[in-house]
Order: C-alpha cells, then structure tokens, then sequence
C-alpha cells in the first residue's frame, strides 16, 4: 500500500530560529508594511533639494488623481508630480523587485547567502544593458524601449546559467562553489562591462558609469509599466508555486517524492529571477544587496513559509529602497550620491555578518 504526496500536503518549511510574526498576524504586518510604504513615500516626495510641506504633496497628487487640471502652485505640480512622484514609484519597484529575486534565487539554491548581486547575475544584465548603450538599439533589430530590457536578460539568464552548471559536481549544487563561481563570473562579466563602456563616447561615459552605481534620478512616468508588469505576473506565478518552493527547500529528494518536477521547476525560477533581476537593472542599474539583505530579514520576521515570505519581503524591499534613494539625494546635497553606494555599504557588512553566523553555526 502506497500513499501519494503531493505540494498541497507540504507543511511549511521549519526555520532554525524563532521568527517575530506567527502566521495569523501576516495580515497585519502586510497592512503595517502599505502604510509604512506610503508614508515613506509621501517622506521622500516632500524632501529633496526643496522642501515642500506634506500638504502641498497631497494637494498636487489628489488634483491628479481626481483628474483636476490646475493645482494652485504649477511649480510644485511639476516638482511632485512630473520629478519626485515617478522617482519613489520606481524606486519602490526596483527594491520590490529585486527583492522578489532575491527570495528566487535562494530558493532555488537552497541558500540565504545567495541574491542577484553575489551571483553575478546583476553584473550579467549590467553588460547586456551597457552594450545596447555600446552598439545602439538599432543594431540590435530596432527593438526600441525593450532593447536595454531584453540584452540584459539574455545577458543575466546567461550568467546565472553559467554559475549554475560550474557550481555542480556529479548533478548536485555545491553551496561551497557557488558564491566562489558566482563571484568570479561577476567579476568577469564587469571586465567586459568596463571594456564596452570604453567604446562610449565620453559624453556618455559618466552617465553610464553613474547608471552602473545604481540610480533612479531621472525616472519618467514611461519607465514605470513594464517594471510594475513583470513583478505583477512573477509574483503571481510564485504565489500559485509557493508549496512547491517549500518543498525545495527540502531537498531535491524530498521535493521529487512530493511531486515537484524539480527540473522543470529550477528551469522557471532560473528564468523568473533573471527576468526580474534583467528588468529592474535595465531601468535604475547595478543596484546590489538588496536581493540579499531584504529577504533575509523578512525570513527572520515571518519564517521560510513563501506563502508569507514573497509579500512581505516585496513590500520591505519597496520601503527599504524608497527610504534609501531619500538618502542618497539628501545625504551630501546639493550633490547627489548613487543609490548603489549606500546598497553596498550596507551589504557587505550584512554578508559578512551572515556569512561569519552560518560558519558559526556548522563548528
């Protein structure tokens, strides 16, 4: 007599350490993440180079959003909503973003230290968006707006495919070489970035060089759809998928004799976590971390479950990346800085704290 398993008799996976918010509460903190999420936004829509009050913020956007043409001061129209407003939206979706891969890529290795940073994949797009920059869009068969989009997700779908097949001995993943291989094929991936950028007129150089640093200085209204259209079908296909990423989470084994097709699986999660990290890369540059900092937090908050883990570290990756690009156009003013500097600086120690704990750990 057997007896048939299948993803929808997956408990939740169990975490190492005690998490904050049981899981009745995930609501609640879903709630308190949008409220602090407009909050931050509304923050960082008010400050910048002028300080305009809150209440200037919420008469332009409402004068918007009801579909009035004036409001009373044109000059503030411009500067929330034409300026700052897309700005945080797309700041929001990038962090959002590149969060959700960051939950996708450790899923599928198995491993918190894994993101789109550290396994190259963020260097991967980089070089596919800065040929296109390189070579133009018209040599690359007219295809316009989605030109940097669709050579950065060659290019990243390419790159975590590389690290991927190295890391593997005998048809098992190597957590050991991994982030070895990972780093290595980023480092390789940002020689050849340095050599495209190279042919670039030096017009175009320091904006490019800006870009790779991360930014979202600049951000149009335009920018935003195809961003917000990616993390919505992702994210909806990783919520219908959330069971059988816990039972990844298992083992391929166990996952297997739970009936997920493993391979085909690792082949739609390659494929989601280099679409999103290629899309938010095209549109705001090599922004690192996040992928790695945000996730790992949320896992802490509210434990392994994806079910609970991608909504919450989706809407932490929007605040945390609204809240830091506040920073960075703030911090040294009238200068602005690149949103990737206060990413790294925040990154590496994180990395090392987390790298020095699971060490820790298996002694």
């Amino acid at each position: 007599m057997t007896t048939e398993m299948t993803t929808e008799s997956v408990p939740a996976p169990r975490y190492r350490g005690p998490h904050l918010v049981p899981a009745p509460a995930t609501g609640l903190l879903i709630s308190a993440l949008a409220a602090a999420w407009l909050l931050a936004s509304l923050l960082a829509i008010s400050l910048g180079s002028v300080h305009l009050p809150l209440s200037s913020v919420w008469e332009v956007v409402g004068a918007h959003l009801t579909g009035r043409a004036e409001t009373a001061d044109p000059l503030h129209d411009q500067v929330v909503w034409d300026i700052r407003t897309p700005r945080v939206l797309l700041a929001a979706l990038v962090g959002a973003g590149l969060s959700v891969a960051g939950v996708v890529f450790q899923a599928l290795v198995r491993n918190p230290l894994a993101d789109p940073y550290v396994l190259g994949v963020s260097s991967g797009a980089s070089l596919g968006a800065v040929l296109v920059t390189a070579a133009g869009t018209a040599a690359l068969g007219g295809l316009g707006g989605l030109g940097v989009t669709g050579a950065a997700f060659t290019t990243a779908l390419l790159t975590v495919l590389v690290v991927y097949l190295l890391a593997q001995r005998g048809g098992r993943l190597l957590d050991s070489w991994l982030l070895l291989v990972g780093v290595a094929v980023g480092y390789l991936c940002a020689a050849a970035t340095t050599y495209a950028q190279l042919q670039l007129d030096p017009s175009e150089l320091q904006g490019v060089m800006f870009w790779l640093m991360g930014s979202v200085a600049g951000a149009t209204w335009q920018q935003l759809g195809v961003p917000a259209a990616v993390i919505a079908v992702c994210l909806a296909y990783l919520m219908v998928q959330a069971r059988a990423l816990n039972a990844l989470l298992a083992g391929e084994d166990t996952a297997a004799g739970l009936g997920v097709p493993v391979h085909a699986q690792r082949i739609a999660l390659l494929v989601i976590g280099s679409l999103l990290t290629a899309t938010m890369v095209s549109v705001a540059g090599g922004i690192g971390f996040v992928g790695l900092m945000v996730p790992h937090m949320a896992r802490l908050i509210v434990g392994p479950d994806h079910r609970r883990l991608l909504p919450v570290a989706m809407l932490s990756g929007a605040v945390f990346l609204v809240l830091v690009d506040l920073a960075a156009r703030t911090a040294h003013r009238p200068e602005e800085l690149p949103v990737g500097v206060f990413t790294t600086g925040l990154g590496v120690p994180f990395f090392l704290w987390l790298l020095r704990r699971r060490s820790a750990r298996r002694t």
